[in-house]
């Protein structure tokens, strides 16, 4: 495939019915260009769209992280796994799996495996992190600072640490 280059600029195209779970509504649309390009790739008709803050919104489960919003990813804004717990999960498997299939957005080393789920908060570079919920595949975590109007252009890179501030001594005590 070629190189597809998207602007970072707000798109002024709308499209509607667009969906993700339970949630649907409209969106903001990238464009012929990358319509073209996902279509080839996949192999059928797509869009490439960008979900539209300024008229929709997607909260997060009120009971576990009131306030937080999510786009268009599953539950929550990020999802923590380990490396650790991974090669656990493949000592155990006649086929190893890679951890796309868990998607995380943050995949952590260094840990004893499955101790992920043990976190309620954590520091990566000057962010902070409060895990809220257990997931099937993963720790869901929310921006803690987002709520108080974190600065923006926060990037989280590859080789960062992690700082465990707070976590509780066993899964039972992990909101789930």
């Amino acid at each position: 495939m070629d190189v597809l280059k998207v602007s970072l600029t707000t798109p002024q195209e709308i499209a509607d019915g667009v969906s993700v779970w339970e949630w649907s509504g409209a969106a903001l649309d990238e464009g012929a260009d990358a319509s073209k390009w996902f279509s080839d790739y996949l192999g059928k008709p797509s869009r490439l769209v960008r979900f539209n803050a300024a008229s929709e919104t997607r909260p997060v489960e009120p009971e576990y992280a009131p306030g937080h919003r999510i786009m268009f990813s599953d539950m929550y804004p990020y999802m923590l796994s380990s490396q650790g717990s991974l090669d656990a999960l493949n000592e155990l498997l006649k086929e190893p799996i890679p951890v796309n299939r868990f998607r995380p957005n943050i995949l952590v080393n260094g840990c004893e495996p499955f101790s992920e789920d043990l976190l309620t908060e954590i520091r990566i570079d000057k962010l902070t992190f409060q895990g809220v919920k257990l997931c099937s595949r993963c720790k869901n975590l929310v921006w803690r600072d987002s709520l108080t109007g974190g600065v923006k252009g926060n990037v989280v890179k590859v080789g960062d640490l992690v700082y465990v501030l707070k976590m509780v001594s066993s899964a039972d005590e992990a909101a789930a």
